[in-house]
């Protein structure tokens, strides 16, 4: 319920954001650590790596990595890893790409996954735990700080999210 009044709130410009600057790689470890218990369970490691201050929503931000996080952790068979990577670029951007060694999402389904309530359960074995409200949360968090978000699988590479978070301007800070 909670998740489905957030989107709701942020369809109609109703999410307020509360925009700091703040330590990226610092938020992305938090993330880590809360997921440490699962890794160990499921015999996989997370790899934060990278540096950037990021001016953005903590709170949010950290929700749209902890949610790309759970479902790469939930995606990477026992032994694997997931990737957390933090960059500043040149021009005042920041991205934080997530990764994992799961089974690629088939390209016909790589348009809808964005989709409330859509899943991929013949494709990736535990789609089933989920609501299908993650990644159109961590979508709908990415765009109101006016970014994006983009996804890479294919068959034999790492899949990979990227969060991209646009520079601040004057009328932001």
């Amino acid at each position: 319920i909670d998740d489905m009044l957030f989107l709701a709130r942020a369809d109609n410009a109703q999410a307020v954001l509360h925009r700091e600057r703040f330590d990226l790689r610092e938020e992305i470890e938090k993330v880590a650590a809360f997921f440490e218990l699962l890794c160990d369970e499921r015999q996989v490691s997370i790899k934060v790596e990278g540096e950037a201050t990021a001016f953005a929503d903590r709170t949010l931000l950290r929700r749209a990595i902890a949610n790309l996080t759970s479902n790469a952790l939930r995606h990477t068979p026992s032994g694997g890893r997931v990737g957390v990577t933090a960059r500043a670029n040149p021009d005042g951007s920041v991205e934080v790409a997530v990764s994992n060694d799961g089974a690629p999402i088939p390209s016909e389904h790589i348009e809808r996954i964005f989709d409330r309530f859509y899943r991929v359960d013949a494709s990736r074995e535990e789609s089933r735990l989920g609501a299908g409200l993650g990644l159109s949360i961590v979508k709908s968090i990415i765009g109101l700080h006016g970014g994006r978000i983009t996804v890479r699988s294919r068959p034999g590479e790492r899949t990979m999210f990227s969060l991209y978070l646009p520079p601040p301007t004057a009328d932001m800070t």
